[in-house]
């Protein structure tokens, strides 16, 4: 199992983008993925400054992966994603079906982010036949899922893909044409002045008893808690997954990712450093569920 580091979900500037990824080349990961996935009003780091870091990773023998974004709304920003998929040397990370398209029409493999939202060993067998070489499990599909999906394609006789999980980071629940962030401050999308580079962590929102439940993060709609499969490395090999997704933040990332490293060269679990792992054992997300209760019987 690989460790590999996920797209950016943040609106950071750009010269702490580029200060965070001079960091990220001494951390033990070996693939990285670059671009904006979120928003396309996002502009601070343009294509040729994603594709200047994607050659000095590439140069020390990191797989590297574009990412496109999750949500495309304008032809603008079409064009952005054929000038992306046009690249000429790095492999896509789809995660619309546009992107998806484009590879296709120039018979480009890529990898299929999560937000195709992939359920079903037929669904992967299609695009498998479109060119793709590897999956990013949904984030709300677990162990159980995958097993299926596999058993189902082994009785069908094909070849499984690579699989990547998310194994540490906010959990990215939901996309929507409006913006979230703009609205909490009274703003239009339109007018919205990119306030989310305000929140480099995203803006956590609270039940009425004040207790953390999502985070907002422009259009995107995240959990407030940070999902963590450190521990669940042993069942994450038994699952057979090959690459295990850190997603960035700007804080003790670089600590985090050495610990599943670590981890991972020693043959056992991570120590515990966040808090929800439920999607992994078939339970509500945001729930962490420890070794005891998994091996308690169910209620009759």
């Amino acid at each position: 199992m690989k460790l590999t580091l996920g797209p950016l979900q943040y609106f950071w500037q750009r010269a702490e983008v580029l200060d965070f990824y001079q960091q990220a080349m001494d951390w033990p990961v070996s693939v990285v993925y670059l671009g904006e996935t979120v928003c396309s009003k996002r502009r601070e780091m343009r294509l040729q400054d994603w594709l200047s870091l994607a050659r000095q990773f590439a140069a020390q023998g990191r797989e590297v992966i574009l990412s496109s974004l999750a949500l495309l709304e304008a032809e603008s920003e079409l064009s952005s994603l054929t000038r992306l998929v046009d690249n000429g040397h790095f492999q896509v990370e789809a995660n619309d079906w546009s992107a998806v398209q484009r590879c296709v029409e120039r018979q480009l493999p890529f990898v299929a982010g999560p937000t195709l939202n992939l359920y079903n060993h037929e669904a992967l067998a299609f695009l498998q036949t479109l060119g793709m070489t590897r999956f990013v499990l949904g984030i709300d599909q677990g162990s159980a899922a995958l097993h299926a999906m596999r058993q189902q394609a082994d009785i069908g006789g094909r070849p499984f893909p690579e699989v990547e999980v998310l194994g540490w980071g906010r959990m990215p629940l939901a996309y929507s044409a409006r913006c979230f962030t703009a609205r909490a401050r009274n703003l239009g999308k339109d007018e919205c002045g990119t306030c989310c580079r305000e929140y480099p962590h995203g803006f956590v929102v609270e039940t009425r008893e004040q207790t953390p439940f999502l985070c907002i993060n422009g259009i995107q709609v995240q959990s407030a808690a940070y999902c963590d499969l450190g521990p669940e490395l042993e069942s994450l090999r038994e699952a057979h997954v090959d690459f295990l997704r850190i997603s960035p933040q700007q804080e003790n990332l670089g600590i985090i990712i050495r610990h599943f490293a670590e981890a991972l060269a020693a043959g056992k679990a991570a120590p515990r450093q966040g808090d929800s792992n439920g999607f992994w054992h078939g339970k509500p997300g945001q729930d962490w569920i420890d070794a005891a209760q998994r091996l308690s019987p169910s209620p009759a």
